[in-house]
């Protein structure tokens, strides 16, 4: 079907405006994470609660691409990179599908926080940790536009360190409990938080090895690196 001259030229800007839109869903998830780890650190609760409330966008913005990306394929039955590429998108709506509810949480256990006592330094290091996922995801999101799958490698290589990350607040909360039982409360719902944008980086490595099947026609061979999360948790 996009044999047609004319057929073609209305696919690619159908393309380009589903594109579009993940751009724009991916720019609502990033300002969410960062929003959401400003909230905690600050004790805004407005803000905090600006972001449970954005979420609903970004949901609205994932079902709305995929009903584009089925309808495309239904109607111009993509081959090769024009499929990868509808393929593509749809995956990468429903990872920031995820990020978004990660944010949501974490702005959630933000405003429960507030009523504890607060544990020294935390709140600076979760929004550290949040400030370097949202570089990779962002990093992710730019690797997707360019097609640089360069760019795509390096953001994937970029996760072990988002887990070490994750590994020293871990350590660091479990320090806290062990010397003030008062902290256990705190400290759990910090350690979810740390886990929350953990898992967030997770999306952002997923989206990068899209970004390397579209542009390569395969995902990469080698598993990828990862440190041995603490806590056992994978």
């Amino acid at each position: 079907m996009l044999n047609d001259p004319h057929i073609a030229r209305v696919f690619d800007r159908d393309l380009e405006a589903v594109q579009a839109m993940i751009m724009k869903m991916g720019g609502l998830v990033e300002a969410a994470l960062s929003d959401a780890a400003k909230a905690l650190d600050t004790q805004d609760e407005s803000l905090a609660d600006q972001v449970r409330q954005g979420d609903i966008a970004i949901d609205q913005l994932e079902e709305m691409i995929n009903t584009e990306c089925a309808r495309l394929i239904a109607l111009r039955a993509p081959i090769a990179t024009d499929l990868r590429t509808v393929l593509t998108v749809m995956k990468i709506a429903s990872s920031l599908e995820r990020c978004g509810d990660y944010a949501k949480n974490l702005a959630k256990r933000a405003r429960v926080l507030n009523a504890m006592s607060p544990i020294p330094g935390a709140a600076g290091s979760i929004r550290r940790m949040a400030r370097q996922v949202g570089l990779q995801l962002k990093d992710a999101l730019d690797a997707f536009v360019s097609r640089d799958a360069g760019l795509a490698a390096e953001v994937r290589l970029r996760d072990e360190e988002v887990d070490q990350m994750y590994n020293a607040l871990f350590r660091e909360f479990l320090t806290h409990m062990m010397e003030d039982t008062r902290n256990i409360s705190a400290c759990m719902h910090l350690h979810f938080i740390a886990k929350n944008i953990e898992r967030v980086g997770d999306h952002a490595t997923t989206i990068a090895e899209q970004v390397i099947y579209l542009t390569t026609g395969s995902l990469p061979d080698e598993a990828r690196p990862k440190a041995e999360l603490a806590g056992g948790i994978a």
